[in-house]
């Protein structure tokens, strides 16, 4: 199991890059920046730390399509998959309406936005194809455009999609790309167990035709200064198949010390499982 951090975009851009850096040297495997529609732009961020960094994967935590125009998110992640050396990872999902979509006109609707989200993947991943391609769909149209740059990861930078479990429409849309962000929504309110990411496992593993390899992507947060304790509460959810666990520094760290504590957790590495 491979393991992240997650930063707000609250902070100020270079203290994020300070954070990262840090990251990379105390063994994270991946640094993650919000993609929210205030704070620091995350493309910008995350072009800064690919800069500053050799080994960490990089991505949004997470990004909502329907606000984006995705010929610009094609080119954006395309750019940024090369200038990281093929370090990108682009997770999606609808997005948290909360955050001010009403506020500045974007889509609320959750059934709207999940067209968008479906259809504006269908565009990035044409274009990053580099190909001649076209599109005729219902909120976007490009006619024979063979775009550029193209993504430097082959055969497409990994795509995590949030998936709705154990929703059908929400599970088939995770089918077709490269990894799970899960949420549970099965009516009982209850949360996310690692029993449930054997289930989705599972369905997963019967049910996609894809080749490449596919990750399910759980945040949470672990005592950094118990070993043990941080081992306990990862281990049943890498014994699940959970993939990447990615650590929420802008959670309980920041809530406690700010800046100070997004840092000391961030020095104390990620859990280890024996």
């Amino acid at each position: 199991m491979q393991s992240g951090i997650t930063l707000s975009n609250e902070e100020g851009p270079r203290d994020l890059l300070v954070l990262a850096g840090e990251a990379e040297v105390a063994g994270w495997d991946g640094v993650f920046v919000w993609d929210g529609i205030e704070g620091n732009d995350p493309w910008v961020t995350l072009a800064a730390i690919a800069a500053r960094t050799e080994r960490v994967r990089l991505g949004t935590m997470l990004t909502p399509v329907s606000r984006r125009r995705p010929w610009k998110l094609a080119q954006e992640t395309a750019t940024l998959d090369r200038l990281s050396n093929g370090r990108l990872i682009l997770p999606v999902g609808l997005g948290a309406p909360e955050t001010g979509f009403a506020r500045f006109g974007e889509e609320t609707d959750r059934k709207a936005r999940a067209h968008l989200l479906d259809e504006g993947l269908d565009v990035v991943t044409g274009l990053w194809s580099g190909q001649p391609f076209s599109h005729d769909g219902e909120h976007y149209r490009i006619q024979d455009v063979a775009f550029t740059p193209t993504p430097l990861q082959s055969p497409r930078i990994p795509i995590w999609v949030v998936g709705a479990w154990p929703r059908m429409t929400s599970m088939r849309r995770v089918l077709r790309y490269d990894g799970i962000v899960p949420a549970k929504m099965d009516g009982t309110g209850s949360a996310l167990t690692p029993d449930d990411v054997r289930a989705i496992k599972k369905f997963v593993d019967e049910r996609r035709t894809l080749t490449t390899p596919f990750d399910i992507v759980i945040e949470g947060d672990t005592p950094g200064d118990d070993p043990a304790q941080a081992a306990a509460k990862v281990g049943p959810w890498a014994e699940a198949g959970v993939t990447w666990w990615l650590e929420s520094v802008w959670d309980g760290p920041r809530r406690q010390s700010g800046l100070a504590g997004m840092r000391e957790r961030i020095r104390q590495g990620p859990a280890r499982i024996a």
